[in-house]
């Protein structure tokens, strides 16, 4: 019988310790993960909607697809503009095996690669980490980014200040030392970890802020218009991406790029090369790094396998 899992189960099931080491091994072994499909779907009197497919598999074991659906005008119905849904199916037979919540999943292994990849490019002693971004992915991003590093101190910012501040006071009402950033370029200044996941179409980190040994961490820029980190950044660190999309899908990449800021041979690596030991990590405690991830349908796969091989149990 098929199992459902809800959002509450998921971020249970999907401990950051387990699910990082769930996404290593997927990385490390592949899987066929295909491009997305993007198709518009027309509604009379409202802007278009957007249905996005997202499948991989493993050959004899399991095949999953992520189903997204972006309709903008869903505010007007007091209804999210976004939906995901999540279906893994034997590989073998094509026999459903499950149903899951597609935001959680999604929240969760997000979180989960962005600190899979600080466990190869941040310093070991990384105590400090800033996080810029109020939205649900931030309190993700924060407490992956605990079980790869022994951070002392999670710092917030966020261009509407009330919003970083209420979200550290959440984070330190669980226990967790978070304190809000005012001044980011001090914040900057003084963080051995920094992720940002905003919608920045302009760069908000500058590269003349970084100091030697830091690591950079881009999740939020998902198109070639936005923009998380300066030229200066780009042009101080060793890059490195999730995948090949990257090239393809982040501004971060694609403007620099474009411009001969960056070229495809200072691209060190991505999650692939790193997991598997064919291209070198941090090198030194002076290295600066900068990692961009765009996700894959690799990391929904290995999330779902996860969390129905923990339900089952």
């Amino acid at each position: 019988m098929m199992q459902v899992i809800g959002a509450e189960d998921l971020h249970r099931l999907l401990d950051y310790r387990s699910l990082v080491g769930a996404l290593r091994a997927m990385f490390r072994d592949g899987c066929e993960a295909p491009p997305r499909h993007h198709h518009a779907v027309p509604v009379p009197g409202a802007a278009a909607g957007m249905l996005l497919l997202m499948p991989a598999w493993q050959a004899g074991r399991h095949l999953g697809i992520k189903v997204v659906t972006v309709f903008p005008d869903n505010a007007r119905r007091s209804l999210p503009a976004v939906f995901g849904s999540y279906v893994l199916l034997d590989a073998a037979t094509g026999a459903p095996v499950a149903l899951l919540d597609g935001t959680a999943l999604t929240l969760r292994r997000t979180a989960a690669a962005s600190a899979l990849a600080a466990d190869y490019l941040a310093r070991r002693d990384a105590a400090v980490h800033l996080v810029l971004g109020t939205g649900a992915l931030a309190p993700h991003l924060a407490a992956a980014h605990r079980t790869v590093r022994p951070i002392r101190e999670t710092r917030i910012w966020g261009r509407n200040p009330a919003k970083a501040e209420a979200l550290a006071a959440l984070l330190a009402a669980e226990g967790v030392s978070a304190v809000p950033a005012q001044d980011l370029a001090a914040a900057v200044q003084t963080a051995d970890v920094i992720t940002c996941a905003t919608l920045a179409q302009q760069p908000l980190i500058r590269g003349e802020w970084l100091r030697p040994g830091i690591h950079l961490d881009l999740v939020g820029g998902f198109r070639s218009d936005m923009r998380e980190a300066d030229d200066e950044a780009v042009r101080r660190a060793t890059v490195y991406v999730d995948t090949e999309a990257a090239l393809h899908e982040a501004g971060d990449v694609i403007q620099p790029l474009a411009s001969g800021v960056l070229t495809r041979e200072r691209i060190a690596g991505d999650l692939f090369d790193l997991v598997r030991g064919t291209a070198a990590g941090r090198r030194d405690e002076q290295q600066i790094t900068l990692f961009k991830s765009v996700g894959t349908a690799l990391e929904d796969l290995a999330a779902a396998e996860l969390a129905v091989s923990g339900a089952g149990k």
